[in-house]
Formats: structure tokens, sequence, C-alpha cells
């Protein structure tokens, strides 16, 4: 049996209040933005997954990315 501490976080962890929350590659290979159904990209600065075709950025909060489309930002 394994033990669960063993196991990478999907989304890790915010340690510091200046150092952004890190997320794991593998969940950037399966979320789409849920309007266009293309990938997305990471913004680590701005904590936020950006939909180029969308123009839109959806947030990540608590290392929880809200994948809503009224919760996302309009990008030009």
């Amino acid at each position: 049996m394994s033990d669960p501490s063993d196991e990478t976080p999907i989304v890790g962890n915010k340690p510091s209040a200046t150092e952004p929350t890190r997320v794991d590659p593998r969940l950037l290979e399966i979320l789409v933005c849920p309007l266009t159904k293309t990938t997305l990209e990471y913004d680590a600065a701005r904590q936020e997954l950006i939909s180029r075709s969308a123009r839109l950025a959806y947030p990540i909060r608590d290392g929880i990315p809200i994948m809503l489309p009224e919760e996302a930002r309009r990008i030009d």
C-alpha cells in the first residue's frame, strides 16, 4: 500500500506570501478552457490559467483553478 504523503500534489500549497503556488504540469495537460476546449497557459506571477482563444484568464485561488467563465478576467 502506498503512503499518500509520497504522492506529488497536483496543485502545491502556497509556502509564503512572495512565492506563487505551483501547478503540476500533469494538471495543465488535462485542463482545457471550458468554452473553447483549447489548452491553457499557466501564468505563475498572476496565478491564472490563460485561454488565448477565449481571451480569458481563469484565476487560481488557494491553489484551486476556478474554471468558471463568469469568474474569468477578460484579456486583450
